[in-house]
């Protein structure tokens, strides 16, 4: 597992290799992962839009920006935690994601970033 601090949220990142997919005539690997964000400070914070880059080893990268995660803005309060899981397809074996969520403190009203550890995405038989 994969995990980073910032500002007192913490982020733990775990993947899993679900299969190849064949995609517009193209071999696909697809990989879940599932993502806790736990709040570690003393504020109750608020996810309100992610960024993330997904590099593929044989392709370009491809960036995803959008509201909340998967349909939801949560609000975290100190102590507790936001648990989802997603999944992304690449079109190698190997590939990595990283990047950030947007957030709002909600006693001070600031916006801040909360970085998402780079993680690696690789399909078990393809590990030397």
């Amino acid at each position: 597992m994969i995990q980073q601090v910032t500002r007192g949220i913490k982020i733990s990142v775990r993947t899993n290799f679900q299969g190849t997919y064949l995609k517009n005539y193209k071999k696909h690997f697809a990989f879940s992962y599932r993502i806790i964000i736990e709040n570690q400070s003393n504020d109750s914070v608020q996810l309100t839009s992610r960024f993330w880059r997904i590099k593929d080893a044989l392709s370009k990268n491809e960036v995803i920006e959008g509201e909340g995660v998967i349909g939801k803005k949560p609000v975290i309060k100190p102590g507790e935690s936001h648990t989802y899981s997603s999944g992304c397809l690449i079109t190698s074996p190997f590939g990595s994601m990283s990047g950030y969520y947007n957030m709002v403190n909600f006693t001070s009203t600031r916006k801040f970033k909360v970085l998402i550890p780079s993680f690696k995405l690789s399909a078990p038989f393809a590990i030397n």
